[in-house]
């Protein structure tokens, strides 16, 4: 093959964005004959998007030198910044620091009106983001935005509105702000941007509708950058990220063993290369599906994975320690958290779990400030997901106080907004509270019902620690499933499904003796003495 020939393939996969083609068809053509700048820029783009950062980011400084013995400044000001941006997703801040020095140093002496002082600007708002001054970055991305229409450069407008959005969303400005990234998203969707940028924003948007609770948006970008990520098989960078976004709108619908080997590969996919900041994210998902399950174990360990990769394992640390009887660490660790965050946006999560805490600690009067507290911030993002958390918390503190009636009205708010938003497990959990509110108002029959419709969602989910509470708070009777404990509930499915003890003992990695004494456990509990009648009792009860 010809040099010419690997070129023109190489640039045609470019355009099809098939990366890793791109990227060996334009590495052997600079192998034969060395790149023009369009080319190496185009070789540096690939190498990056399917995976071999440590080759873009020596291929960005040779296009750099390149740029600067052609006399092109400005465009050397811009690859400088791009190669800071690398860096600093890599964790690399001297070096990308120093980038940094040398885009400003060029633009000192050739001059600042221009397109590349607008993504100088970008890298400094980014700082003042980082640092959690929100209200700086949120005058800095504007001014970006300016610039950037003044120029007529399309990357960076998109950089500066998004980067508004988000500095807004973090100063409890939610609609604004939102309604700043959704302007981006278009611009996303529409192909207005390149490869890079698309996935920088996708990851950033779907970060603010986490950040919120916006669980329809979510659900909506994250189907979107699937498609965007499925449409490049080579595609590297952002996947790992996709992969925790999908696990975290699985868990919220309630798909938690999908969700689980999601979040497992997005674990895998962001551990190589070491160091990627969404790691820690896909950690905290996977712990908070394992505390969901009744797996402490895994549990514990993947919240500390998620603690070393420099993600506050908080609040799902905290209500598994709960879990676990441990209250007082329980509201420390909830406590500690919510000091380090005065940001509106990151407290919900925080609060909502204090409420719960501090119910089981016996402190009403530090819960019903809590509650307060939560309120207000549901009530300023007029977010339908808040405002059931809202609810319940609300709701959980008036049946404390007793005050059923308005534990009632309150529970079923959050039931019909958890319903409303397709969240199965915090509708159940919701369902619980309106079942406690009928029975300490006296009707029995209601709260039964409400009890069994809580328990079938918790059964299907696999969500054993609320079925056993839930057998607490109605006084260890059957709630729908005969008192079974959540093993005792698999190996009731697997009788139902015909398997024999020795299958069930291998399908459970167990012994033939355990499963003989479950099988012989459940008999006793729902009261029947064959598999035929344990099997009819199953289908009776929604069990499989």
């Amino acid at each position: 093959m010809t040099t010419t020939e690997a070129l023109d393939r190489g640039r045609a996969a470019f355009e099809r964005r098939a990366w890793a083609e791109a990227h060996a068809q334009l590495a052997g053509a600079d192998a034969a004959s060395p790149l023009s700048t369009a080319d190496l820029e185009l070789l540096a783009v690939s190498a990056y998007l399917a995976g071999h950062d440590d080759e873009s980011a020596a291929l960005q400084e040779r296009l750099y030198g390149e740029l600067l013995r052609a006399g092109r400044a400005h465009s050397a000001a811009r690859c400088a910044v791009w190669l800071a941006f690398l860096l600093f997703n890599r964790g690399e801040q001297a070096q990308a620091g120093g980038w940094l020095a040398r885009a400003d140093r060029l633009l000192d002496e050739v001059g600042r009106d221009c397109a590349e002082s607008g993504y100088l600007l970008v890298a400094r708002a980014r700082q003042m983001l980082a640092v959690g001054d929100e209200a700086v970055a949120a005058e800095m991305f504007a001014e970006v935005g300016a610039i950037g229409q003044r120029h007529r450069d399309v990357d960076l407008v998109v950089l500066g509105r998004m980067g508004q959005g988000r500095a807004l969303v973090g100063l409890g400005k939610v609609t604004e702000g939102i309604a700043l990234l959704d302007e981006v998203m278009v611009a996303v969707t529409s192909g207005e941007v390149g490869p890079v940028l698309t996935g920088i924003v996708y990851c950033t948007v779907l970060d603010a509708c986490r950040a919120t609770f916006d669980l329809r948006r979510a659900r909506e970008w994250t189907t979107a950058l699937s498609r965007w990520c499925e449409a490049q098989p080579d595609l590297v960078p952002y996947r790992g990220e996709c992969q925790v976004h999908r696990a975290h709108v699985l868990r919220d619908q309630g798909a938690w063993q999908d969700a689980l080997a999601v979040a497992g590969d997005a674990c895998r996919r962001l551990s190589d290369p070491p160091g990627q900041p969404a790691v820690g994210d896909a950690h905290y998902e996977r712990a908070e599906l394992h505390r969901l399950r009744g797996e402490v174990a895994a549990a514990e360990d993947a919240y500390r994975l998620a603690g070393l990769s420099g993600r506050d394992p908080q609040p799902g640390l905290a209500l598994l320690r709960l879990d676990q009887g441990r209250v007082a660490a329980s509201v420390a660790g909830l406590r500690r958290a919510l000091d380090e965050i005065p940001s509106p946006i990151e407290r919900p999560a925080l609060l909502a779990a204090l409420v719960e805490a501090l119910l089981a600690a016996g402190d009403a009067d530090g819960a019903d400030t809590a509650a307060a507290e939560l309120a207000e911030l549901a009530g300023a993002a007029q977010v339908p997901m808040l405002a059931a958390m809202s609810a319940y918390a609300t709701a959980s503190v008036r049946l404390s106080r007793g005050d059923p009636a308005g534990a009632l009205a309150a529970a079923r708010r959050s039931w019909a907004g958890f319903h409303d938003v397709a969240t199965p497990y915090e509708a159940a959990r919701a369902r619980v509270l309106v079942g406690l509110a009928c029975r300490e108002l006296g009707d029995a029959d209601a709260a039964a019902v409400e009890f069994d419709a809580a328990a079938r969602t918790f059964r299907r989910l696999s969500a054993g620690p609320d079925l056993d509470r839930l057998r607490t708070l109605t006084d260890g009777g059957p709630a729908g499933g005969g008192g079974l404990t959540p093993r005792e509930l698999e190996v009731l499915r697997l009788v139902a499904a015909g398997r024999s003890n020795r299958a069930i003992a291998d399908a459970l990695v167990l012994s033939d003796k355990t499963v003989a004494r479950h099988v012989s456990n459940i008999f006793t509990k729902i009261g029947v003495s064959s598999r035929a009648a344990a099997t009819a009792f199953a289908y009776e009860h929604d069990l499989v």
